[in-house]
């Protein structure tokens, strides 16, 4: 594909922009990129991760502005990164900062993904034997919750699509 703009290089820049449900894509090389950008392509301002997590941290607090909290000074013992490093920054400084700031993290993550841990995703056409393992999981859960809310027939239909699985589960194995 030929820039769109020079007609000359290839392009190698992709970009789509949708605006009231109208897409618009364009081409371009590197270099028309780079002249057109300052101009108005209209590219959002660049967005890493790092600003984002400060921003949601900082929003957390209200008013858009970080209050030191009371045991201020608060570091991690192996890099060194105080807390309030870590929040203007959206960075930790290694891997001990996670348990360190961990009671920051776990809300952060909750309100970014809806739970703190992580289930992944496995492919459709793969991973016959994961796919039941977290459906039985998925059905536990339910379980409990049906159970501690007293719904007994949910419950009982959760068992039983669980025993199911389960028996699923143990004949794969046998034929592998």
């Amino acid at each position: 594909m030929v820039c769109e703009s020079c007609g000359q290089r290839p392009a190698t820049i992709h970009f789509t922009e949708i605006i009231n449900g109208h897409k618009q894509e364009s081409h371009l090389c590197e270099i028309c990129a780079g002249e057109l950008q300052p101009q108005g392509l209209k590219f959002a301002p660049q967005l890493s991760l790092h600003h984002f997590l400060a921003g949601l941290l900082n929003h957390e607090l209200g008013e858009g502005s970080y209050r030191v909290p009371a045991e201020a000074g608060r570091k991690c013992a192996k890099c060194g990164i105080m807390e309030e490093q870590f929040v203007k920054q959206g960075l930790l400084g290694c891997g001990d900062c996670y348990p360190y700031f961990e009671e920051r993290l776990q809300p952060l993550l909750r309100r970014i993904h809806g739970n703190t841990r992580h289930t992944g995703k496995v492919p459709a056409r793969t991973g016959g034997r994961a796919r039941l393992v977290k459906e039985i999981e998925d059905l536990k859960s339910k379980l409990k919750t049906a159970v501690e809310h007293e719904e007994f027939e949910l419950a009982v239909k959760y068992r039983d699509r669980i025993r199911e699985l389960e028996g699923n589960l143990l004949e794969e194995e046998g034929e592998a």
